[in-house]
């Protein structure tokens, strides 16, 4: 079993002994789906995306009484189920995990067959830093170890990331921008794909997110975070702030809805995701394993996304994104 799946698991095991609130309480102010959900995620098993469908899936079985059926379909950076998206049934029980930057991104680069505008957010449930990891094998130690090494041999480290034009993607040119360095970014189609060759030292570290460093803390070290303090469960871990760098970013994960879904349905959703956030044990499994719990429903969603979409694209600018 890799590491990612058994801190996964114990994560889980974990949670299934906290109490919960019976389902018949729970669903008095909660709109339960009286159906299975399919939850389709646009990258393969084992990266944060998987790990925090896990832990929705354990709450929402608990408190509504209602199974999810996990669906992959991961590629491109997760393109291809977004391409798809809207050819599932709107019908209220079909929804696709979202992420952000890549929805912005993506398309302003030009390789995928959606438009950001194709995409239905109904809610964004959290946040993950970025943060530089490399293997505990490597004889990089830390931060100023790592500018060290990489002015010394420009282009020949090479950092993991998961996804094309994704906020790994992003981090990285952010990275090299920022401390005047050059080196190689390697895509992943998920984190969990990448885990293993960020383990064996295929690559020489990557950029990535805090629960990926969490949940292998005996296999990586960390050597910078993108967070405005410290983080709780690595507090030697020094912030970009500190490293001289104003930089508190990350990735956004949310669920989506084909667009032919009523608005009353994802009202419901909206709800529903609002209710799983603000659980108790929804919080005890986010803090153990390094996300940032955000609450963007149907309320804040416009105004929200409007700033998002402006950010990235002159991100996206900055980049050279869609420059062919």
């Amino acid at each position: 079993m890799r590491p990612h799946e058994r801190a996964a698991g114990a994560s889980l095991l974990a949670a299934a002994a906290l109490a919960g609130a019976a389902p018949g309480a729970w669903a008095q102010t909660v709109p339960c789906p009286d159906k299975s959900i399919m939850y389709w995620q646009a990258f393969p098993p084992g990266g944060e995306s998987d790990l925090s469908a896990r832990h929705q899936e354990l709450v929402l079985r608990k408190k509504c009484n209602v199974q999810t059926v996990m669906q992959y379909k991961g590629g491109a950076g997760g393109a291809l189920m977004w391409t798809q998206m809207n050819q599932l049934p709107g019908d209220g029980l079909n929804v696709v995990g979202i992420n952000l930057p890549h929805i912005v991104f993506q398309p302003i680069q030009g390789d995928v067959q959606y438009k950001t505008q194709d995409v239905v957010p109904v809610y964004w449930f959290h946040f993950t830093p970025d943060i530089l990891v490399v293997p505990v094998s490597s004889p990089i130690r830390n931060f100023q170890d790592f500018v060290k090494a990489a002015k010394a041999s420009p282009g020949r480290i090479s950092l993991g990331g998961s996804g094309q034009y994704s906020a790994n993607h992003a981090a990285h040119e952010r990275l090299d921008a920022a401390f005047g360095i050059k080196t190689i970014y390697v895509p992943f189609k998920g984190t969990g794909d990448m885990a293993t060759s960020v383990m064996g030292g295929q690559v020489d570290g990557a950029m990535t997110y805090t629960p990926f460093a969490i949940n292998n803390r005996e296999r990586v070290r960390p050597l910078a975070v993108a967070m405005e303090k410290r983080h709780p469960l690595m507090p030697d871990v020094p912030t970009f702030r500190e490293l001289g760098v104003d930089w508190v970013d990350g990735a956004w994960r949310g669920i989506g809805v084909p667009r032919s879904t009523p608005p009353e349905q994802r009202k419901k959703l909206s709800d529903l995701w609002r209710a799983l956030n603000n659980d108790p044990e929804m919080k005890e499994l986010a803090a153990r394993n390094g996300f940032e719990l955000v609450n963007v429903g149907s309320e804040e969603m416009d105004a929200f996304m409007a700033a998002k979409v402006k950010l990235y694209t002159e991100g996206a600018a900055r980049m050279g994104l869609g420059k062919k």
